[in-house]
This record gives C-alpha cells, structure tokens and sequence, in this order.
C-alpha cells in the first residue's frame, strides 16, 4: 500500500509530464474503440515507429470491424505482411465475426467480454478498456514492468508471483480516479522513451526524485529477471519451382507458426544432408514430386526473435512433364505466375526470394542490426542477403 502523499506525487509528475510530451500518434485523435484495438495487437510484438506505417495502411483498407469481418483472410493477411506473429492478425479476423455477429458490428465495452475474444490477454484487455473507455483499469507491459521495479528498487525477479503481484496492484493503486486513459498511457510513453531498457534517461524523468533505484544506483540492474532466451539456428532449403511459366507455391496450416501464409516449397536440412539433397528429399516426402535443382539463387540469413534461419533457395524444375503435386502438410498449393506472387502475403524470408525472383533489388537485403522487440515476435527484420 502506498502513502497518499506519494502516490499523490507520482499521480501529478507523471500526468503533468505526459500532457507536454505525449506522442502524437493516429489512434489519439479520437480514441475510437476499434483503432486502439488494432493499434494494442500490433503493439503486442512491434515497436511504435515500426508499426505506424501498417496501422495507417490498415485504417485505409480496414477502416470498421465490418470491414474486416467481410474481407476474405488472405487479404487480411497480406495487409499483415512484414508485421510478423501472423496469428495476431488470424485472431483479429476471429474477433471482428465474433463482434459483428453478436455485437452489432460495435467493440464490446465491457471488461469481461474483451478478455474473451481471439488473442486479448490480461494486458490488451486493460489497454483497451482504460485508453478506449477510460475505465480505471491497470495494464502492466514491459514498460510498466520496467518503470515500477526502477521506481521501487524491486530486487527480485519480476517473473515471480510476488513481485508481479506487486507490480499489478501497484499499477492499479496508482490509476488517478476517471483518468486511467491519460496515466496508463503515460506509464508506456515514459518507459518507450525515457526509462529505457537500456541506458535509461533518468535527467529527464519526471519521477527521478522519487525513484528509489536511482537513489540507490541500481538503476541499470532493474528489471531482475530470469527470463533468458536461447536462440536456436535453423537452415533450411526451399525451391522455386517452375514449370510452363509458373512457379509453385504452397499455403501454411492454420496452426502453427505463421499460420496460413504462402511459401516456397522446402524445409529444414537434416545432419549430414547437403542443402541439394534437403530440397529433393522435402519435395518428395511433402509433395510427392520429384525435382532437379538448377542453380542455387541465393542464401538468406534472417533474425527471428527466438531463432535465426539460414535459407538456402534454388530454381529447380520438375523430373515429371506432368508435375501434380500431392498435399501432405500444406492445405493447398497453386502454380502461379511471377507477377501474381505479390497477390499473396509470404513470410519475409520468402518475400526477399520474391523480389529476385521478380528481378527487383531486395529492399532489405543489407546488413543492418534488427530492432528490439517487447516480446517474442515470429518474424524478425534483419534480412542479409548472401553472394551466390
């Protein structure tokens, strides 16, 4: 339980701070239920600046929950493409049916009936019911979670019951009655752009003189935290496949990861198999095809979050004159022509193969450090394209 007198304190600093530097961005202007919705999803794996430019192009094709409800899901997914965690845009579509279908087409306003839609958790549903309805509702990101273990000098790890405990009746003691909308989205801009995860601003936050770990100078030690990340390396070979001016694709399960995207035919490399031998093995065994590689196109290294892939293409050709491909993981292949590939939402690593294939210049094919995300993504951004 916190002092009146300091929770009074933080209340004041921290909404005086947020109206001189609070970001102007898209979803403010109004504060309309479904765009906070669409802008917290995205938000869930993907920084600000990164994301504004798929929320914009979102708003224009998608503008209402109707819209999305009537769009087929390809089309939603190609509208995701490059945001990556494609299963966030899967469940978007589940929850716009669900909320046209017994809502009247009208984001739900009660806290209860957010929780239970498609890919809302805890935290989304706090976002939403205190930005969009100004409801006194905590949400604890990683921000938060970074602010308030500063703040109070936390020095146990924030994954354990008692100190998220802490840190969700913290955040919810805080909240100044009828101004939930202002302080929650002051806690996220101060820990976007002051209290960093990294080399934290702390001359310029409005609660220096209250926080104990600067005080203390343990700052750069908090959040303690047990999370550790192994990253695994994958490679795998893929195949461009052409036949009669076509060339083959094949769509993703509905589960899984990047659930219902299109790719290239291939899969992981076994010990001991060269790439070559992957691709034949993988068409047979997935496709029943039997195929030829021509020349190796190219290598492509790309950074996921929770594991990096080394993708190895080449342009091969059927043995058969009459290639038919018969589905065993995928739901569904197609051939198509080069020019129609762009119809079709791909994973990035697939989307570099299409732009040589295309004969365009890959527009990330340079060597660049990727940038952080909040959580676990499935689609990172660092994309660098090998020689031949």
């Amino acid at each position: 339980m916190l002092q009146p007198k300091t929770r009074l304190q933080i209340q004041t600093l921290l909404l005086s701070w947020f109206d001189e530097n609070q970001r102007p961005l898209p979803w403010r202007e109004k504060y309309r239920p479904y765009e906070i919705w669409i802008s917290e999803i995205m938000l869930q794996q993907t920084q600000v600046k990164t994301m504004l430019p798929y929320f914009r192009r979102w708003m224009e094709r998608f503008p209402d929950v109707q819209s999305i409800a009537d769009a087929r899901e390809d089309e939603v997914l190609k509208h995701w493409e490059g945001l990556g965690y494609y299963s966030r845009a899967v469940n978007i579509r589940r929850t716009a049916e669900i909320i046209v279908r017994h809502h009247g087409g009208t984001f739900p306003k009660a806290h209860s009936t957010i929780l239970g839609m498609p890919g809302i958790g805890p935290y989304t549903a706090g976002a939403i019911s205190s930005i969009a309805f100004n409801e006194d509702r905590p949400l604890v990101d990683g921000n938060v979670e970074r602010i308030l273990a500063r703040l109070f000098n936390l020095d146990t790890p924030v994954e354990e019951k008692n100190t998220r405990k802490f840190i969700w009746n913290t955040a919810e003691e805080l909240i100044p009655a009828g101004r939930a909308r202002q302080f929650n989205q002051a806690l996220m801009d101060l820990g976007a752009t002051v209290c960093l995860p990294r080399r934290p601003a702390c001359e310029k936050c409005p609660l220096n003189g209250l926080c104990e770990s600067r005080r203390m100078g343990t700052a750069d030690r908090r959040p303690v935290t047990n999370r550790r990340k192994d990253i695994a390396s994958i490679e795998v070979a893929v195949g461009i496949l052409h036949h009669r001016g076509r060339v083959l694709i094949q769509k993703r399960p509905a589960s899984g990861l990047m659930p219902n995207l299109w790719e290239f035919p291939g899969g992981k490399i076994h010990p001991g198999e060269s790439p070559e031998q992957a691709l034949i093995r993988e068409f047979r065994e997935e496709l029943e095809l039997e195929v030829r590689c021509r020349e190796r196109l190219a290598s492509i290294r790309h950074n996921y979050t929770s594991f990096r892939v080394l993708l190895h293409a080449f342009l091969c050709r059927p043995a058969d004159s009459r290639p038919r491909p018969v589905l065993r993981s995928a739901v569904e292949a197609r051939w198509v022509v080069v020019e129609e590939l762009d119809q079709y939402a791909f994973p990035a690593a697939n989307r570099k193969l299409i732009d040589l294939v295309s004969g365009r210049k890959p527009a990330a094919a340079r060597n660049h450090r990727p940038e952080p995300r909040n959580d676990d993504a499935e689609d990172g951004a660092n994309v660098v394209l090998l020689k031949k």
